[in-house]
């Protein structure tokens, strides 16, 4: 069992408002999450037909039965529940119920419509490096993934994302939307894999599907909404130079993106031309979970201007903190280029400047110096 990081701001939440929405991947551990944090709550999973029909036949009566501790699974397979979650809920402000789904589309529309300021909403990605627990090498990490099953259950990693894939494929993705060759989205998705850590340059995709950009657009979020790919947006802030306007796209869990690349072994990921970029993928994401398992949006970017000058990661937490990323074992003081050049450009210079690597030595402190990437584990930003 895994202790998760956002246990902590799960429990608070659930103590200062009625209604907590848990969203995330699919097998990202949104169930055993709940189940472990409020073990005398009720527990339904609307994903069962059987349950459906139960709950259909008296929602409001169910809702209040329950009312001192429920826990609803996949609750966007029941759209009716939200306008009556609103109502018990209404009636007494002592009702708790959490709610969890793996579409992040389809809770939100609901929860819009009728749950406004009275739900908190909560994030839950794949295990992170800290929540593992245990050093393991590089390539393994990139080649595992951070899903439970695979780490939790030890799971053939293939077994896990054939099974993964093709559930999100049959099931997640045709009640999103109405995809009329599936064949196609298919290969939409493994060329996105081709494209981790890369400028999301939509035309070109869709020359390579053979479909529309406005397909490929909607695609895209519907990935995007999925929990399948984070989308980081590029900086923004006018300093005298043309940004690029594109977001760079990474995927919720670098396993995902190793099966779909094709490579079956952490043999096989060493001698990836994309390895680089697969190990951007998981240090930009270990910042992502950590901000989510504090129920922040992350205040990250890239920088990429028309000079190719690229900072890998920027956070604007009252200062901008820039990190490059490199999968090299050695430090090289090329690294530290396009750092100090942002830092003369930007106003008022960078706040902190950091390369995080997969090297051993670094710097005690963490402005100014550079980190091997399994101490984002201590890190706090």
């Amino acid at each position: 069992m895994f202790q998760r990081e956002i246990r902590e701001k799960l429990i608070e939440y659930n103590r200062n408002f009625p209604i907590v929405s848990v969203t995330g991947p699919r097998q990202s551990g949104k169930t055993t999450l709940c189940k472990m944090v409020f073990p005398g709550y009720e527990y339904m999973n609307l994903e069962d037909e059987e349950s459906r029909d139960i709950v259909k036949q008296d929602i409001k009566g169910f809702l209040r039965k329950y009312g001192k501790g429920l826990v609803i699974d996949e609750v966007h397979r029941l759209p009716e529940i939200f306008s009556a979650l609103q109502i018990v809920a209404d009636e007494d402000d002592s009702r708790r119920y959490v709610i969890s789904g793996s579409s992040n589309w389809l809770m939100m529309e609901n929860i819009s419509q009728s749950l406004a300021g009275r739900v908190a909403f909560l994030r839950l990605l794949p295990l992170s490096l800290k929540e593992i627990g245990v050093n393991h090498g590089t390539n393994e990490l990139l080649h595992k993934g951070f899903y439970p099953a695979i780490w939790g259950k030890n799971r053939p990693v293939s077994a896990v994302y054939d099974s993964y894939f093709s559930t999100y494929i049959q099931r997640d993705v045709r009640q999103i939307i109405n995809i009329k060759d599936m064949d196609l989205f298919r290969k939409f998705v493994r060329l996105c894999a081709t494209r981790v850590g890369s400028e999301f340059i939509a035309s070109s995709l869709a020359s390579e599907v053979g479909v529309s950009v406005k397909t490929i657009q909607g695609w895209l979020s519907v990935l995007e909404t999925s929990y399948i790919v984070y989308l980081l947006p590029p900086f923004y802030r006018n300093i005298g130079k043309r940004l690029v306007k594109s977001p760079k796209l990474y995927f919720c869990d670098v396993g995902l993106a190793c099966y779909l690349l094709g490579l079956k072994s952490e043999n096989d990921v060493s001698n990836s031309p994309l390895r680089g970029a697969l190990f951007e993928n998981l240090v930009i994401m270990e910042f992502v979970k950590n901000f989510y398992n504090k129920g922040l949006e992350p205040p990250a970017y890239f920088y990429r201007d028309k000079s190719q000058h690229e900072i890998d990661l920027l956070l604007d937490e009252g200062g901008l903190s820039a990190y490059e990323i490199k999968s090299a074992t050695a430090f090289n003081s090329d690294f530290v280029k396009n750092l100090n050049y942002l830092d003369k450009v930007i106003e008022g210079g960078l706040k902190s400047r950091q390369v995080i690597y997969d090297g051993e030595k670094g710097w005690d402190k963490p402005d100014n110096g550079f980190m091997n990437f399994r101490d984002l584990k201590f890190f706090s930003f």
